[in-house]
């Protein structure tokens, strides 16, 4: 799932509904976070919802790539061991070409 370059109280509102909305459809979520230069505590709440849901569900959560200012900012909070299973270095390889995977009942598209 694509971010975008923001994850503030400007973006909070609407990203809960497309996170949650993800989660709900796929059997696992990937987020792309390596373009989210701007993220405060608004983004982190939001990474924390979306951790606490997954978990709920049973779902696993992948942060991919993160930016330089989310891993300060989960630093910074203390929360780096809280996430550190979910973050991947790279979006998972698939057929010798590097590609989100988005799992939607089932299926890897």
């Amino acid at each position: 799932m694509q971010i975008g370059t923001e994850m503030t109280i400007y973006t909070a509102a609407a990203l809960k509904v497309r996170l949650l909305s993800e989660l709900a459809a796929s059997d696992a979520l990937e987020i792309d976070l390596a373009p989210v230069a701007d993220i405060d505590s608004a983004g982190l709440q939001l990474l924390l919802l979306t951790r606490r849901e997954a978990t709920s569900a049973g779902k696993p959560l992948r942060l991919i790539a993160p930016h330089a200012a989310v891993v300060e900012i989960l630093a910074t909070s203390g929360l780096s061991e809280t996430f550190a299973s979910s973050i991947v270095a790279a979006p998972t390889e698939s057929g010798g070409k590097a590609k989100l995977v988005k799992a939607r009942k089932g299926q890897v598209k």
